[in-house]
């Protein structure tokens, strides 16, 4: 039984990877939800219940960068998370710019990742646009 059950959506092309992302937001205590596209998050009736997004950066369709431009344009305000087995410093800098709260480098470190969890869960979350908040952690491009 989850200790927390603000739900944590990740969006992940990787199934592996996906998997193994869920089995580790899950074992932090979180309800975890995995889908493998962007696409396939935004279908989802669980879009509005989602409190934190975990999202790869690149993958076919729409990005991880677009997919948060898209919910920020639609007006959803979900503390998003991305991640990247290719970081890039433009990539992170815009990303923090646009209001993501943590910019990761994939291996994901997991004590690195339940701090951004905890910092997008402080966080408000809704339908309502509101100012820009700066990012809890920047992460590092490694």
């Amino acid at each position: 039984m989850p200790k927390n059950n603000k739900l944590i959506s990740i969006v992940e092309d990787d199934q592996p990877f996906r998997e193994s992302m869920r089995k580790l937001v899950s074992s932090l205590g979180y309800t975890a939800e995995a889908f493998p596209s962007a696409t396939d998050f935004l279908a989802s009736p669980l879009l509005t219940a989602t409190a934190c997004l975990v999202t790869d950066v690149q993958m076919p369709g729409m990005t991880g960068l677009e997919l948060h431009g898209h919910l920020v344009a639609a007006g959803y305000m979900i503390p998003t998370i991305l991640l990247t087995a290719y970081p890039d410093e433009a990539v992170r800098r815009r990303a923090l710019k646009d209001g993501v709260v943590c910019y990761l480098s994939k291996p994901v470190d997991d004590d690195h990742l339940e701090r951004c969890l905890r910092c997008a869960l402080s966080k408000p979350v809704g339908r309502l646009k509101r100012a820009h908040e700066p990012s809890c952690a920047a992460g590092r491009v490694n």
